[in-house]
């Protein structure tokens, strides 16, 4: 019976042991979130090349049914339903994309004109980058069809 009791006495943790498990993991908390911290700006941006990429072939898609790709003011919607402006589609056979148009990794709308500035028989597609403006460096880099590669 008394090794009982010795036994339910021992059954939990005292409280140094677990300061000392909470110091451990801050400890691998401090050392490990910078580095999964210091990616994420680079995963953003290589999401942002790949559906610049899977835009540009959905836009191609559409300039062989059509002849040419979207205006500016039909934008990239005409990639997910038929385009109700001037001038309209002559063989819309979409759409283009299993899913509407995606925002980019940051949450912004990505920037279509056509023709393009930059491109002038074709489209300029950019995202603005983590600031949602034009220019900027580092995560606020503009991300356009010209520089996905």
């Amino acid at each position: 019976m008394r090794a009982n009791r010795l036994l339910a006495r021992r059954a939990g943790f005292t409280l140094i042991e677990i300061l000392v498990v909470i110091a451990v993991i801050s400890v691998l908390a401090a050392l490990v979130a910078p580095n999964v911290f210091r990616h994420v700006g680079s995963a953003k941006d290589a999401a942002a090349r790949s559906q610049i990429e899977l835009l540009g072939a959905a836009l191609d898609a559409y300039r062989l049914d059509n002849g040419r790709y979207p205006t500016t003011a039909q934008g990239l919607d005409a990639l997910w339903q038929e385009p109700a402006a001037e001038p309209r589609p002559t063989n819309w056979r979409g759409p283009y994309l299993r899913k509407a148009v995606p925002n980019d990794p940051w949450g912004n709308p990505y920037l279509y004109v056509s023709p393009g500035e930059f491109n002038a028989r074709s489209y300029d597609l950019i995202s603005l980058g983590a600031d949602g403006a034009l220019g900027g460096v580092g995560d606020d880099a503009d991300i356009s069809n010209t520089n996905v590669n």
